[in-house]
């Protein structure tokens, strides 16, 4: 199994990467034999369909990578240094988890000690992590600017995060430093205009990737959009539904116009 999976535009391309690194659903057998079966079956914290989701994204120039091992094999959107994220009393899953978003735990065998969560970063995460820079780079030096979009989804409701269903959306910048004010108030902007909930930073603001790779000065900006499963999922956040995927990607199509619109002055 490959690491990640690249999708290169089929249009002019424009300077937007979107990385999904949460989308994959793959253990490597060492791995998936010391999870519980029922959990390594399904991994439920998986931003599943995600790829699907913005599949349209290449054919408006717009280039993707996407992690293809599970977020549960290691999490490539936490501090390598095992930092959390948030310190406001909500759930942490690690950067090697031991239990899922409600606190259930994931092995019924040996689970990942230090030696072992190093050598993940060294199998998974850095790799990742590089090309993502290279690829953020390469935009840089073709167009002067890039952009990186980073795409997540969520359970409408997760009580060890939340004691209130999340929003609809949740675009991340970092508390307005990952990314310029323009490119900020051209994605919220569109977002507002859809039907649905629209926060900014709360309760999600950017995980490690928005916080690293967003560096304006060098002319790198970066965004987190976070989406409740629902609005592309069915009510069981199962299984991929057709209708509710369209509308969402049709916003997503107009925020990621409005963005070019941007980066293009």
């Amino acid at each position: 199994m490959e690491l990640y999976t690249i999708t290169q535009p089929t249009a002019d391309e424009v300077p937007i990467l979107i990385s999904s690194p949460h989308s994959g659903t793959y253990f490597p057998p060492g791995i998936k034999s010391r999870i519980k079966p029922e959990l390594a079956e399904r991994p439920d914290d998986a931003d599943w369909f995600i790829d699907k989701l913005y599949d349209f994204a290449p054919a408006m120039g717009i280039g993707m990578i996407e992690a293809n091992y599970c977020r549960w094999v290691i999490d490539l959107n936490r501090y390598p240094q095992r930092e959390p994220l948030y310190y406001d009393g909500r759930v942490i899953t690690g950067l090697c988890p031991v239990t899922d978003f409600n606190g259930l735990a994931l092995y019924h065998g040996k689970k990942p000690d230090d030696a072992e969560i190093e050598q993940r970063l060294e199998e998974y995460f850095i790799p990742y992590h590089k090309k993502v820079e290279e690829m953020l780079a390469g935009l840089v030096e073709r167009h002067g600017v890039a952009l990186l979009f980073d795409a997540h989804s969520i359970r409408k409701s997760v009580p060890g995060i939340s004691k209130t269903p999340f929003p609809d959306l949740i675009l991340g910048d970092n508390d307005l430093t990952s990314a310029s004010p323009a490119i900020i108030a051209a994605a919220y902007e569109a977002l507002k205009k859809g039907p649905f909930e629209v926060n900014h930073n709360i309760p999600f603001k950017g995980g490690y990737i928005t916080r690293f790779f967003g560096q304006r000065q060098d002319n790198i900006h970066a965004l987190q959009l976070e989406m409740a499963k629902k609005n592309y999922m069915d009510d069981s956040e199962t299984e991929y539904h057709e209708g509710r995927a369209e509308g969402m990607r049709a916003l997503l199509k107009d925020m990621f116009t409005n963005i070019i619109d941007v980066l293009k002055k």
